[in-house]
């Protein structure tokens, strides 16, 4: 997919794959009828199309500028609790003690949107043949105790993969996507040490792509040709389902999931017109296309 990158905020800028992390930057500027740079930050997993977003919305010759800056969700969320940006975009909830520190520190309390829905998707390898995997099966190889590491325990053999070890990939804990693939799928358990954790959604799908043996998580809009995302069973003996639109959609798909974007007290001016333009036609039609569940 071609991206052309909106203005970014420059202060001390670290290249994370796709997105960057941006320290100390400052909140919004002020114009006369309101604000006219937009600060947002956090999940990586909605980076590229909140990077979509305020192309298009800059297109629309309001005057308004959209710094996006992905590191996140975590990220995000923190820079909203230091009062450094007006969106935080995450890809969980936030915590309840996350909350009541951002009101400590700034005064308001963090209003959540819900601008789109996703499938986190588990992909291999293209050429593994193993089509379907439960919540067990996946405790079993990512959490702390587990014990299934080769993939003959699951009854397939690789092409590519002659340790026939399953190789871990994995996201960092700042990560919305690692919290919610430990909370929903793991039942909370840790995850096991030796995990390659990547920074981004992106790439985790190029690791997977160029290592027969891996198996990783991430949101359903990076897939690409060049890997498989498997079917998914809450538990065995239930009917396993695809990351798909329509299966996030009427929830059969059992690791569906909410992404939000977060402001510190109700959002006023030009920050309120853009949420409102983000969740209206034109920013929904931008979440199907990047391959996320628009809101209904």
């Amino acid at each position: 997919m071609k991206i052309n990158f909106v203005k970014f905020c420059i202060c001390f800028p670290i290249l994370m794959g796709m997105s960057f992390l941006l320290i100390s930057c400052k909140p919004a500027e002020q114009s006369g009828s309101g604000k006219s740079t937009i600060q947002n930050k956090g999940s990586d997993t909605m980076v590229n199309v909140a990077q979509s977003w305020a192309e298009e919305y800059q297109n629309v010759g309001l005057g308004v500028s959209i710094e996006v800056s992905g590191g996140g969700s975590g990220t995000g969320i923190a820079a909203l609790i230091a009062g450094t940006v007006d969106i935080a975009n995450a890809s969980r909830d936030m915590k309840d003690s996350e909350k009541a520190l951002a009101t400590k520190n700034t005064g308001k309390a963090p209003v959540e949107f819900t601008v789109g829905y996703d499938a986190l998707a588990v992909f291999v390898s293209k050429d593994n043949p193993l089509e379907e995997i439960t919540f067990e099966q996946l405790t079993e190889i990512y959490a702390e105790g587990g014990n299934i590491t080769n993939w003959s325990q699951l009854g397939v053999e690789v092409p590519g993969c002659s340790s026939d070890e399953i190789i871990l990939v994995s996201r960092q804990s700042s990560s919305g996507t690692y919290a919610f693939f430990r909370e929903h799928v793991l039942g909370k358990k840790d995850f096991k040490l030796g995990s390659r954790d990547m920074n981004g959604s992106k790439e985790v799908v190029e690791l997977v792509t160029g290592t027969p043996c891996s198996i990783g998580y991430s949101g359903m809009g990076y897939a690409t040709p060049d890997v498989k995302m498997l079917k998914v069973a809450a538990k065995k003996g239930d009917t396993a389902y695809g990351p798909t639109l329509e299966n996030a959609l009427n929830k059969t798909y059992p690791i569906a999931r909410a992404l939000y974007s977060y402001t510190l007290g109700q959002p006023e001016g030009t920050v309120k017109d853009y949420l409102d333009w983000i969740m209206g036609d034109a920013g929904q039609k931008i979440v199907k296309e990047a391959g996320y569940v628009p809101l209904q």
